[in-house]
């Protein structure tokens, strides 16, 4: 018999891989809280397209009100909600949860540290997908998009202890993962974590606030700008912190952080041009601005400037884009490409 897995909260990316565990026979159920979403992998499967579909896997999914039906404990769970959610939502599954399983972060941002303080730091993983395109646009349809990590030698899913330790779990949700795409157990979570919060701070909340895909912000010379001074102030941050930071988007953190010496953003800015994908993708915080939900800029491009704060490392990018997305988060501004402007007018470009 093998593992009862849970997930917790079945998103784009919750979805994803649960579809891929579903397909190869692992003993998966969901539980989530968007009613139509779950109503329609109960009668229809759930259905995966893009560039690993399509293909359509029968599911368990339950509401989030039936949770109290389980009988048998998970042995682990993903949790795969908005960084927001973590707390209550670990907090709800762990008592279905065996007293020996554990509970891995499969989030952006930087969960680890307040799930291990729910549930112990020995019961927590973190899993960082590093530079991933899914998307969750209708009830049980999930697309991936972009290109598979592993046909350009990257490696998308990586599974670390808090503790730096290789350990045997780590190693066996790193080769489940390696189902869906390349996988390993890493004995950096931290560094991991930071280089995946880094590309996502400079790109979701410029994507979330202005509208514009991946392929537009690679064609706009200020979106250019602005995303390498993020990406700049994420890596100083994170190495101040003492961290391993991982490459960025596949470029050393060092060279983001010289980014103020005119040949290394020649460098950057020629990379990131070139770097606008397969197609025009929204990012995760678009899709959620899209949907009419919060996003999570103040736990993503936040924790930049709050770290930033600490480090005595200064983060004037990271600050006006978080008061620009508060803007759209709270209704008092409205999406649009001039937010460009607003944000280099705010740092004194």
């Amino acid at each position: 018999m093998g593992d009862k897995i849970g997930i917790m909260g079945a998103g784009a990316l919750g979805s994803y891989v649960g579809a891929f565990l579903s397909k190869i026979g692992e003993d998966v159920t969901f539980v989530d809280m968007w009613p139509e979403h779950v109503e329609k992998m109960r009668a229809d499967g759930l259905h995966v397209t893009g560039s690993q579909g399509p293909f359509t896997v029968p599911v368990k999914a339950m509401h989030l009100t039936e949770a109290q039906n389980i009988s048998v404990p998970f042995d682990w769970v993903f949790i795969s909600v908005k960084s927001y959610d973590t707390e209550w939502a670990t907090h709800f599954i762990k008592r279905y949860v065996r007293e020996d399983g554990f509970f891995v972060s499969l989030q952006n941002c930087w969960n680890d540290v307040p799930m291990g303080e729910i549930v112990g730091p020995n019961r927590q993983l973190g899993c960082i997908a590093s530079h991933i395109e899914v998307a969750l646009w209708e009830p049980a349809l999930v697309t991936r998009g972009g290109a598979v990590g592993r046909d350009s030698g990257h490696t998308v899913f990586r599974v670390g202890e808090q503790d730096g330790r290789i350990s045997p779990r780590a190693e066996k949700v790193a080769v489940l993962l390696d189902n869906i795409d390349g996988a390993y157990a890493s004995d950096n979570l931290w560094g991991e974590r930071w280089a995946k919060l880094s590309q996502n701070s400079m790109g979701n909340g410029l994507s979330a606030s202005t509208g514009l895909g991946s392929q537009q912000m690679a064609e706009d010379p200020r979106c250019r700008m602005i995303r390498i001074n993020l990406a700049k102030e994420a890596a100083k941050v994170g190495l101040a912190m003492g961290l391993n930071v991982v490459a960025i988007q596949g470029v050393p953190a060092a060279t983001w952080a010289d980014a103020d010496k005119g040949d290394v953003f020649e460098e950057l800015d020629g990379f990131m041009s070139a770097h606008g994908g397969r197609v025009n993708w929204l990012a995760s915080m678009a899709q959620d601005v899209y949907k009419g939900r919060r996003s999570e800029i103040n736990l993503m491009n936040g924790l930049v400037a709050q770290k930033g704060r600490e480090m005595a490392v200064p983060t004037p990018f990271n600050d006006a884009v978080i008061e620009v997305m508060n803007g759209i988060d709270d209704k008092t501004l409205e999406q649009s490409d001039a937010h460009l402007d607003r944000i280099l007018k705010a740092v004194g470009q």
